[in-house]
C-alpha cells in the first residue's frame, strides 16, 4: 500500500483516534497533519510493517504528550477571574442537562496520559497489553494510569448516578 492509499482510506480514523485522545478536534488536525507528514518520510519503512496503522496511531498518541509537554513549557496561566472579566459566562442550557457531555468535560480534566490510557482502553477497545506495548510502557504502568483515571472519574460523578447505577 503506497502513502497515499493509506492517507485516502484512513484519514479520518485517524483524525477521529487523534480526537478522541486530544479531546480537541482543531488540535487534533494538527497533531494528525504533523504525524502524517513524518510518516510520509518514512513510509518505505513504516508501509512494510503488519500494520502500520497501529504504529501511526502510536505516533498520535507520542506526538500528544510531547505536544502537551512544549505547550505547557510555553504557557502563560491565566486566572478564571481575568477571563471572565472579557467575556461573561452565559449558562449552557444544553451541558446542564447532558450528562455525557458532562462525562466528557471530566475525562478532559484528567492528566495526558491517563486520558490517553482511557482513550485506548474503551474507544479502541485495547488490552491492557496493547495499550502498554503502543505507549512503550509496563502493564502495571497501564493498571496504575487506567485505575487512577477511573477513581477520578468516579469520584466526580454526582452522587446520584454512583449510588442508582445509572450510565451517563
Amino acid at each position: 500500500m503506497t502513502f497515499e492509499e493509506f492517507v485516502s482510506a484512513r484519514l479520518g480514523n485517524l483524525v477521529r483516534y487523534a480526537t478522541v485522545v486530544t479531546w480537541d478536534p482543531h488540535l487534533a488536525e494538527d497533531i494528525t497533519q504533523n504525524v502524517l507528514v513524518r510518516a510520509q518520510s518514512r513510509w518505505s519503512r513504516i508501509g512494510r510493517m503488519d500494520a502500520p496503522e497501529l504504529y501511526v496511531k502510536r505516533m498520535v498518541v507520542n506526538e500528544f504528550l510531547s505536544w502537551r509537554r512544549r505547550r505547557a513549557a510555553q504557557s502563560i496561566p491565566v486566572s478564571a477571574e481575568t477571563l471572565a472579566g472579557f467575556l461573561p459566562a452565559a449558562p449552557d442550557q444544553v451541558a446542564v442537562r447532558d450528562d455525557r457531555d458532562a462525562m466528557l468535560r471530566l475525562i478532559a480534566t484528567l492528566p495526558p496520559r491517563q486520558r490517553a490510557v482511557i482513550a485506548l482502553r474503551f474507544y479502541e477497545d485495547l488490552a491492557v497489553e496493547q495499550i502498554a506495548e503502543m505507549l512503550g510502557c509496563r502493564t502495571v504502568t497501564v493498571r496504575t494510569h487506567l485505575m487512577r483515571a477511573l477513581a477520578t472519574l468516579q469520584g466526580a460523578l454526582p452522587a446520584t448516578l454512583v449510588t442508582t447505577g445509572e450510565q451517563p
